[in-house]
């Protein structure tokens, strides 16, 4: 019997994780070399594929009376999940796509996060913001097992970020809502992403959230070195 090639199956095994949890392994860094003070962090570069996040009273109206979410799988980021719910996103001309993760907890307000594909198949056009930042942006309808939610605003597409703890921005120099670049080397390009906003706070670990369009372009899966740089000047691209 023919053997497949590891990296087949490695891509099957990421297809099955990203469908499950909405969210793709992790990349991380290779350690530093030379040794520094302080230490290299652990830099951690992670797909986010589309996902909703709903409030409670959405959450009820999808779900039922007195519905809350169900963790299923942790993500990175401590007090974060992905659900066991799903919802369908339907769009103009009802357009849709299917089970759509919940990411968990639950937020002031309901928003749809999106990669430029997912919007097009949608037939939405969809602005790059940050999270969060969803005045002026289309709405969309969620349906779920119980009952249906009309978002009059609320689908983004999210702008690329990187999550970090207070330490981890003094290594870098930055601050919270300065910008940085990530390069990323893999056998077959490198390429370079720039206008990563930097969320810092005292108890983040170091991620870098890039989506699905964005993870493919730079072959993300065979990423042999990841490199977070400072990055001069505010944005360069507007949202």
């Amino acid at each position: 019997m023919a053997q497949l090639d590891r990296a087949v199956v490695e891509q099957i095994v990421r297809q099955i994780v990203l469908s499950q949890t909405g969210s793709a392994p992790a990349v991380r860094s290779a350690p530093s070399a030379e040794s520094s003070t302080p230490p290299q962090p652990n830099l951690v570069v992670s797909i986010s594929a589309r996902h909703c996040h709903l409030t409670d009273e959405h959450v009820e109206i999808l779900f039922g009376p007195g519905a809350k979410l169900i963790p299923e799988k942790n993500l990175y980021q401590d007090g974060f999940y992905a659900a066991e719910q799903t919802v369908m996103v339907v769009g103009p001309r009802r357009r849709m796509l299917p089970n759509v993760r919940v990411l968990g907890p639950t937020r002031p307000a309901s928003q749809v996060e999106l990669a430029f594909t997912d919007a097009i198949s949608l037939g939405i056009d969809t602005p790059v913001r940050h999270s969060g930042d969803i005045k002026g942006t289309p709405g969309c309808v969620l349906v779920g097992p119980k009952g249906v939610v009309e978002l009059p605003e609320g689908v983004i597409r999210a702008a690329r970020h990187v999550h970090m703890n207070n330490r981890d921005a003094e290594y870098y120099g930055v601050k919270k809502g300065d910008f940085m670049k990530l390069r990323i080397e893999s056998p077959q390009c490198a390429v370079v992403f720039e206008d990563l906003l930097v969320r810092s706070d005292a108890t983040s670990k170091l991620e870098v959230h890039i989506d699905t369009d964005e993870g493919n372009a730079c072959f993300l899966d065979g990423a042999t070195k990841v490199e977070l740089l400072k990055q001069d000047g505010g944005c360069k691209c507007k949202h």
